[in-house]
């Protein structure tokens, strides 16, 4: 992992407003930082009207940063610890997960043990009070409403309940407590012998998690590891450097960096992984960034592991956060990561023009590069070779996989997108499991019987195409509409295993339909027989 290093910048004293005559701009040398505190003071002394001296502050720095690379970036105290909330492994709270609906906040399931469960609130419960504080429609923020909620572990709330089939508010007293924010959504058997793990994000606990849902695979039987990273943004080097070595044999590398300021920094593989014997497929797409693509592109290079699905986002920028005295922060770039073959996976960017950045892959998208192999263009400048086999690879942009696996516009249509942007299907999903949800857990006890007999009824689809309708959104013919029909029961059947259970099923129902995970059991099937002679 990354250390946190401080940094001595530039801090300008709150200076009592003068006139004219008392300003002195002359202080004499000519350089850059000199300048920005002349400026700085002359805006704030001398300025027409009064200005925020904090927001002044906060737009130069990230005026500073945008003329960099993309990478580079400022966030103020509240937006740094968001940020950094999800990979820390844990956050203070009552430990309830939830939608809003009707501007209301519905539970959706409390967490397991967690401090709400504990004191007898329910999977269906609106919360409309919180302490002396409606938030129930009055249209307030997502973000207001989880500051409200959440707090030092050991302090109480008192929350005001709405619950179907009982009269009247009925009011709870959390104590607040710590609670785990896990970054594997998944990990089960796909198949005898193949075992499947998601990792959302690499935070400090995720290696952790890892470990302990691959021994709990391997006493399953597993012989083949699907790892599934993709929509996987990264997170904390350390702990794809971790993963990655579980698979490596000893002195093999896994990542280096280097930048102008920063010496080469290498990482290799301690030998002692024990999941050197097991064979491994990963999973990437578009979305697959930065510790992700250090991952698969350590296994591809070292020739470990199949990399299935199409070509990665192309992040090879290592920051350094850099802790600002009020909780803010600097990610400042200070080097590249480069994979074991020598290439860096960052793709093109043009310092200061970050929005063509953004527009990366809806670029790739309308180039084909999605549905396509033949339409990604590799710069034959950026040959590289995989360490092992000598296979030719291509720097510059991504992590190119070893089976390319198209995105399958067929089953998700215009129409069933143009339902999605307007959350028309997740709208009527909420009211419909709200409705539904105590039958829905008399009738499906086991997860076993929900997959085998479980099916969204017509209704829901009835709804769903009457809310469209209603927003002018209709399929171009019956084709597109019986496509649309058939990914959206897909979608509903795996959210409300997700409801009644946990992520973990979510996918189970999802991936029997993913061309990606078909590929990868192709493969691994294939493998685990060639195991077995």
């Amino acid at each position: 992992m990354m250390k946190k290093h401080s940094l001595l910048l530039l801090f300008i004293a709150c200076m009592p407003l003068l006139s004219h005559a008392q300003i002195n701009l002359n202080f004499g040398g000519k350089s850059p930082m000199r300048k920005l505190q002349i400026a700085e003071i002359a805006i704030n002394s001398l300025y027409v009207d009064s200005v925020n001296e904090e927001k002044l502050v906060e737009d130069a720095i990230r005026g500073m940063l945008t003329s960099l690379d993309p990478h580079s970036t400022y966030t103020n105290a509240k937006e740094t610890k968001a940020m950094n909330e999800p990979l820390q492994g844990d956050f203070e709270g009552i430990g309830v997960q939830f939608n809003m609906i009707d501007d209301t906040l519905l539970v959706v399931q409390p967490t397991l043990n967690g401090p709400s469960e504990k004191v007898g609130i329910l999977a269906g419960d609106r919360i409309v009070l919180v302490n002396d504080t409606i938030i129930a429609g009055v249209k307030m923020e997502r973000s207001d409403i989880m500051r409200r909620l959440r707090g030092k572990k050991g302090t109480k709330v008192t929350l005001g309940v709405i619950r179907k089939g009982v009269k009247g508010m009925l009011h709870f007293m959390v104590t607040r407590e710590k609670i785990p924010v896990h970054t594997i959504n998944a990990a089960y058997m796909l198949r005898p012998g193949i075992g499947y793990v998601r990792i959302e994000s690499f935070g400090m606990k995720t290696y952790h998690e890892f470990m302990t849902a691959v021994d709990s695979l391997r006493r399953q039987g597993m012989q083949h590891l699907v790892l599934d990273l993709q929509d996987n943004g990264g997170g904390f080097l350390q702990a794809a450097v971790q993963i990655a070595n579980e698979f490596l044999q000893e002195k093999d590398m896994i990542v280096y960096t280097e930048g102008r300021e920063v010496p080469r920094q290498e990482y290799r593989a301690r030998g002692n992984g024990r999941l050197q014997n097991i064979g491994v497929s990963v999973l990437v797409n578009e979305f697959s960034a930065s510790a992700s693509e250090i991952v698969s592109g350590a296994l591809m290079d070292n020739d470990r592991g199949t990399v299935i699905g199409r070509r990665t986002f192309g992040k090879g920028l290592v920051q350094r956060p850099i802790d600002l005295p009020d909780g803010s922060m600097i990610r400042l770039t200070v080097a590249h990561y480069y994979i074991p073959s020598g290439r860096c996976i960052q793709k093109p960017y043009k310092k200061g023009e970050a929005k063509d950045y953004e527009q990366d892959l809806e670029k790739r998208f309308k180039n084909g590069e999605f549905t396509n192999a033949d339409s990604i263009h590799f710069d034959n400048s950026q040959k590289y070779y995989t360490l092992k086999k000598k296979r030719l690879v291509y720097g510059g942009g991504g992590v190119m996989p070893d089976y390319f696996v198209p995105l399958d516009t067929m089953k998700y249509t215009r129409f069933h997108r143009q339902l999605a942007a307007k959350n028309i299907i997740i709208e009527t999903y909420l009211k419909y499991t709200d409705a539904q949800r105590k039958s829905l857990r008399t009738t499906y006890k086991t997860f076993d019987s929900f997959i085998k007999e479980y099916e969204v009824p017509q209704s829901f689809i009835d709804k769903v195409l009457s809310e469209g309708k209603k927003q002018a959104i209709t399929p171009k013919d019956d084709d597109e509409l019986q496509r649309s029909i058939a990914h959206i029961r897909l979608q509903i059947k795996a959210l409300v295993a997700r409801d009644l259970w946990t992520m973990n099923e979510y996918f189970r129902v999802w991936n029997e339909d993913s061309d990606i995970v078909k590929k990868a059991i192709q493969i691994a099937e294939a493998d685990t027989k060639q195991l077995s002679r």
